[in-house]
C-alpha cells in the first residue's frame, strides 16, 4: 500500500530499507559472483544493502 502525498514529508525523505526484495538480493549476489543463472531463488544467502 502506498502512502498518500499529504502524509509525506516536505522534502520527500527517503528512508534506507533493511529488508530487500528477492530480486534485489539476487542482483547483489550476481554482482558479487555468488549466484549464477539457473540457481534456485529459494533459500538465498543473507545480504546487506549496498550503500
Amino acid at each position: 500500500m502506498s502512502q498518500h502525498k499529504s502524509l509525506q514529508g516536505a522534502s520527500g525523505i527517503v528512508i534506507k530499507r533493511n529488508v530487500l526484495k528477492r530480486f534485489e538480493r539476487v542482483a547483489i549476489l550476481k554482482k558479487r559472483g555468488q549466484w549464477k543463472e539457473g540457481d534456485r531463488v529459494a533459500g538465498l544467502r543473507k545480504t546487506k544493502p549496498d550503500v
